[in-house]
């Protein structure tokens, strides 16, 4: 019993420390968030100064045409790259997350098998099918968290291959859309 406050202090110390890991990866993916944000916010600043001196210098409707065209394509790259960015940065952190998450889980059952084990030596006689019955319970619980978690796993790469198929559909369309240069025959 006089060894209870050492673990209490023990158990809140790993807490604290899980707490500071979670903040640190929530502040560098916001980091790289920002980053992305502040560099795509700069590169669409020089864009549009560079499509309205481009604007000003058109002298008739053929120019205008040719310039829409010529904008059209890259701005719809660099979304389509900016999306990818931030879907990145998501899945990242993610996954930094779900690790910290698995780690608690497992450290979690370690801690209620070593108590069960030292509850089942210090218990009455005839106790030992009650423990067997929770140790069984928290092994079908973990059973069946490891399904949802492959399930989950299985899923998000789904879901990240239909994220790539659309994007790559959606750069194939507006490359397909634009109209060949002068002076070009299309492929």
């Amino acid at each position: 019993m006089t060894n209870v406050p050492a673990q209490i202090a023990s158990a809140n110390k790993a807490g604290v420390e899980t707490l500071l890991t979670v903040a640190n990866t929530a502040f560098a993916s916001a980091e790289r968030l920002a980053a992305l944000n502040l560099n795509t916010a700069r590169a669409l600043l020089e864009d549009s100064v560079a499509s309205a001196k481009a604007l000003l210098a058109i002298k008739d409707v053929q120019e205008l045409i040719d310039l829409q065209t010529k904008l059209a394509q890259p701005a719809v790259e660099k979304a389509v790259s900016y999306s990818r960015s931030v879907y990145e940065i998501a899945t990242q952190t993610q996954g930094e997350l779900t690790k910290i998450y698995e780690g608690q889980i497992s450290e979690l059952n370690g801690t209620v098998s070593s108590a069960l084990d030292k509850a089942l030596k210090n218990a009455p006689a005839g106790s030992d099918v009650a423990v067997a019955a929770v140790k069984s319970a928290i092994a079908a619980a973990n059973s069946a968290y490891d399904s949802m978690t492959k399930a989950a796993k299985q899923v998000a790469e789904i879901a990240e291959a239909n994220v790539a198929a659309a994007t790559n559909a959606t750069v194939s369309a507006v490359n397909a859309g634009s109209p060949a240069p002068k002076g070009k025959k299309a492929a």
